[in-house]
């Protein structure tokens, strides 16, 4: 696989490093209150990618996943506390990885906004 077929990222602490096989599916950025309380931010922004091209390179034994409801897992760094990755168990076909931990930093668009009921009043305008 060539560099140009997929995206690369890893943790804060470097001991977590992936790849995730292209096409990007969507790119999204949620703000349900879940991935606000889990990224400290306004929202999780994620790449949803196929789970089969899905490869931890480094750090498998780092990964932690806490069960955030029914269906959804959320996968971090346990040395750092770096958000790694959201997943559903409903769709076990796909994964979202955090745009925050791609290196170089994710150059497609972003299209769409999930529970944007739930976004920040403090947000900066356009």
């Amino acid at each position: 696989m060539t560099e140009s077929n997929y995206l690369q990222g890893s943790c804060l602490c470097g001991g977590v490093r992936y790849r995730a096989a292209l096409p990007v599916a969507h790119a999204s950025h949620c703000y349900c209150t879940m991935c606000q309380k889990q990224h400290g931010a306004a929202a999780g922004s994620y790449a949803n990618v196929a789970s089969a091209g899905f490869v931890v390179e480094a750090g498998a034994e780092l990964i932690t996943e806490y069960a955030s409801s029914d269906h959804g897992r959320r996968g971090f760094c346990r040395a750092c506390g770096s958000t790694l990755f959201w997943r559903s168990t409903e769709s076990p076909d796909r994964i979202a990885i955090t745009l925050g931990t791609l290196e170089p930093e994710y150059a497609g668009p972003v299209e769409r906004e999930w529970f944007v009921e739930n976004k920040p009043a403090w947000l900066p305008l356009k």
